[in-house]
């Protein structure tokens, strides 16, 4: 059995309730269990809460980066043996990257704190960037099964995987860090836990920000590259802390 702390769900739509549907069911027959199943959407009229209530579910009516914001406290969160856990949607903006920036412009407020151009290929199949700055990268060239739990065998191709997306990343990565001060990457990697259901440890969020300040401390100025990453696909972000000053220079302007 895996034993989870609270689990939230990212979105309360169609993804969400598959997925809580899914979880609810794994904990009936002894596969999962978990403490709270948390399901976060804006609307207090999505799918999850329009359906019979469950004991163990709760909606959470909140803008998903306020939720975060409250959620993530490093001193509440729990890792070890019941990891508090995050399921992502597949259609969310980068929340992770967002939260971790909140974080350092509250470390830093006297400095420049941006998302940068994840200018650089990954050299993937897919490979985009947004005009946003993020990297959107995918070892598909194909349309791959609705909720895919990206087994050795791919059902795609019918080959063995032979790629894993954190290692595309963590090379990527290292070769920022030849040009300038680059921390991580922080990888928020979704793995199958069970029935169709992807998630990632809550405490990768206070890694990645560690991870940063670390860097920063040590250098002056950094990039982290922070990865929402599954086995087969990816969005990249660059977080930015300038140098002591340089944001009020900017203001100056």
């Amino acid at each position: 059995m895996i034993a989870l702390g609270a689990v939230v769900i990212i979105g309360g739509g169609c993804y969400g309730a598959f997925y809580a549907a899914q979880l609810q069911r794994a904990r009936n027959d002894g596969t999962v269990t978990y403490e709270r199943l948390l399901v976060v959407d804006r609307d207090p009229a999505c799918q999850v809460a329009t359906q019979d209530p469950a004991p163990d579910r709760d909606v959470v009516v909140a803008e998903w980066d306020d939720f975060l914001d409250r959620w993530l406290d490093p001193d509440v969160r729990r890792t070890g043996d019941r990891p508090d856990m995050i399921v992502p949607s597949p259609l969310m903006p980068h929340l992770m990257a967002n939260w971790i920036m909140r974080r350092a412009r509250d470390r830093w407020p006297e400095r420049e704190v941006r998302t940068v151009p994840a200018a650089v290929p990954l050299g993937t199949p897919f490979d985009m960037l947004h005009g946003d700055g993020t990297r959107y990268v995918s070892f598909a060239d194909w349309l791959c099964p609705t909720h895919c739990i990206e087994p050795g065998l791919c059902p795609a191709t019918r080959a063995p995987r032979t790629w894993e997306m954190g290692e595309a990343v963590e090379a990527w990565t290292h070769a920022r860090g030849t040009e300038r001060p680059t921390a991580g990457p922080a990888l928020f990697t979704c793995r199958h836990v069970a029935y169709g259901v992807g998630m990632y440890p809550a405490a990768r969020a206070f890694e990645g920000f560690d991870a940063l300040v670390a860097q920063v401390e040590a250098t002056g100025s950094a990039d982290l590259v922070v990865g929402s990453v599954s086995a087969c696909h990816g969005a990249i972000g660059l977080i930015r802390v300038a140098e002591q000053g340089v944001a009020s220079a900017v203001e100056a302007r």
